[in-house]
């Protein structure tokens, strides 16, 4: 038998892989696939969670989906968490600004997680990013700029622990990464050149809390030819402004 933080934490790998196949949702074993786990002990937790209202099934699929109970909580954890109605008026104002889609990111742990997206008029769309989407600390022009301004002693923590390249590529190797820190932290902005979809190019600024940490980030993301050497600098500035503004709103 599980001991109960066992149990919890693949619980909580469960509803995140269920999670990472919205809005359609997942079959059993997509769904043990992403949590890691064998497809037996995904069955039966999933079975469980139905039980409560956490998960669900599509009708007439043998897809699972994320279930009402969530939503509930969600609400409920929403009157202390919820920073989206003071983010949303700026992330729509990037959007209509530059045109290209714009997102506000937030930090969990080692990860950050979309919790915006608006598309600008631009008719050519990234689509690396949507409302959910979970990504490493050091992927995604979100998770470079949370990482980047971390203290030193996190960074290499976190990089000893870790291994992006298996998922992601050379292109996140520790060194890789640390150049992409110090451009950064040169700039104030991070820049994803197409390394996690090719063509597919990124900005994006920290957000910071009143303790002066990284917690949430403001996202510009478009197909390369849209961020060409003169304008990376204009979308830079512009989203440091946006967040520097949020900042203090948030703080």
């Amino acid at each position: 038998m599980d001991a109960p933080a066992d149990l919890v934490g693949r619980t909580h790998r469960v509803l995140r892989a269920v999670a990472a196949h919205e809005p359609g949702g997942g079959t059993t074993t997509a769904v043990a696939r992403g949590a890691g786990l064998p497809r037996p002990t995904v069955h039966r937790l999933l079975i469980s969670l139905q039980g409560v209202g956490l998960v669900e099934r599509e009708p007439g699929s043998d897809h699972w989906v994320l279930g009402p109970e969530l939503y509930f909580l969600g609400v409920a954890a929403g009157r202390r968490y919820d920073v989206t109605e003071v983010a949303l008026p700026v992330v729509r104002r990037l959007a209509v600004a530059t045109g290209e889609s714009a997102f506000f990111s937030a930090r969990r742990g080692e990860e950050t997680i979309c919790l915006i997206r608006e598309d600008g008029a631009f008719p050519i769309r990234s689509h690396v990013l949507f409302e959910g989407a979970r990504f490493p600390l050091g992927v995604v022009s979100a998770g470079m700029v949370v990482l980047a301004h971390l203290p030193d002693r996190e960074i290499d923590d976190y990089l000893s622990r870790v291994d992006l390249v298996a998922d992601f590529g050379p292109q996140h190797g520790a060194g890789e990464i640390r150049r992409h820190i110090a451009a950064t932290r040169k700039q104030g902005y991070s820049v994803n050149p197409g390394l996690v979809v090719e063509g597919s190019w990124g900005l994006a600024a920290a957000v910071f809390d009143r303790a002066g940490s990284p917690r949430w980030a403001l996202t510009l993301t478009g197909v390369e030819h849209r961020f060409g050497a003169e304008r990376i600098p204009q979308l830079g500035a512009l989203l440091l402004r946006e967040a520097h503004a949020l900042s203090e709103a948030l703080g």
